[in-house]
């Protein structure tokens, strides 16, 4: 464990770092923080984090630079995140309120994420796993044509168009709305099989061989093919820190062309009330692994919908970050669960 005194030089070497990307050295340390040390002190404190892997010392420049490990550190250590100015928080809301359905509060979000923390934004739709059936609308479009059209507690509507074999009336469409509006209204999509395991028998001999084919494209389209989406934004970000990828952006930018690895970096989030940060080596996505990113869940209270977060350079402002990813997160929740 670092004393308390070390733990403040680790600091004052991660925030000038991440401000000036350069090596830094003893002397200007003491001087800029006012330690209440002298530089000597400084520098055997900085000698004691080398060795012990939180800072290290590009070629022969006297000035040190923080490892992975010491920005992890840093980042377990923060006391408090950078807080939104309120014209800030006012300009969130604005913007993310003026959508008008799920795919443009998905790309508002990631356009907003981008700009607030010019790093690459990541947002996942919201999972049909994680959401409940708002309503299911049955239209009558012809004879022997329905369309179906769910839509659930996160603002996502998914339609299918179904071909019947048979002749409907506007009774019996009547009669499967009443079939099924009361077993999926408000149920969990992982709850829904459970939810219409009896209702063909429980449903009028009439309508049980329509209503077994209706039954068979909502659990098809709910619970056995569950669709996951990301959006992507400010990929162009990293090009601003051009020096903090000294080979090469190429490994980083193939990683995130790949759906799978976009997914796999917010689809394991289930709290929104938890900032999750991965650093360097902790990624597990070896194109990544110069990389640090930030994520949290969104939704209501302690329920996720889904996962969103940035990803940028191991030099990043963590706190200014984790504020950002915060702030943006609880206002989508709030705006999906209150649509």
């Amino acid at each position: 464990m670092l004393d308390d005194r070390k733990l403040e030089v680790l600091r004052a070497i991660v925030t000038d770092f991440v401000s000036s990307n350069e090596p830094v050295g003893s002397k200007a340390l003491a001087e800029r923080h006012g330690l209440g040390v002298s530089p000597a002190t400084v520098r055997n404190d900085m000698a004691a984090l080398e060795d012990e892997g939180y800072i290290t010392h590009p070629h022969t420049s006297a000035g040190r630079i923080p490892t992975d490990k010491g920005y992890r550190l840093f980042v377990d250590r923060l006391s408090s995140v950078k807080p939104l100015s309120g014209a800030e928080k006012r300009a969130i809301q604005t913007f993310l309120e003026g959508a008008v359905d799920l795919d443009d509060v998905v790309r508002r979000t990631v356009r907003l994420l981008a700009q607030l923390t010019h790093s690459v934004a990541v947002v996942q739709y919201p999972s049909l796993s994680r959401s409940a059936v708002r309503h299911l609308e049955i239209v009558h479009l012809a004879p022997s044509r329905l369309l179906l059209v769910l839509i659930t507690d996160t603002g996502r509507v998914e339609q299918r168009v179904l071909e019947l074999p048979v002749v409907l009336s506007e009774d019996d469409v009547s009669h499967l709305r009443q079939a099924f509006g009361p077993r999926l209204h408000g149920a969990r999509l992982v709850d829904v099989p459970a939810a219409l395991s009896d209702l063909p028998d429980a449903a009028p001999p009439a309508i049980r061989p329509v209503l077994t084919s209706v039954m068979a494209v909502v659990l098809e389209t709910l619970v056995e093919r569950p669709e996951e989406r990301v959006a992507l934004g400010g990929t162009a970000n990293l090009t601003r820190h051009a020096l903090d990828f000294p080979r090469t952006l190429r490994p980083v930018l193939e990683s995130l062309e790949e759906q799978v690895v976009l997914l796999k970096l917010i689809g394991e989030v289930n709290d929104p009330t938890t900032v999750s940060v991965k650093i360097g080596e902790e990624n597990s996505v070896e194109g990544l692994r110069s990389t640090s990113i930030v994520t949290v869940g969104y939704g209501p209270e302690d329920r996720a919908y889904a996962g969103l977060g940035v990803l940028g350079p191991t030099r990043m402002d963590y706190a200014g970050n984790i504020s950002s990813v915060r702030a943006v997160a609880r206002y989508v929740g709030d705006l999906l669960a209150g649509s």
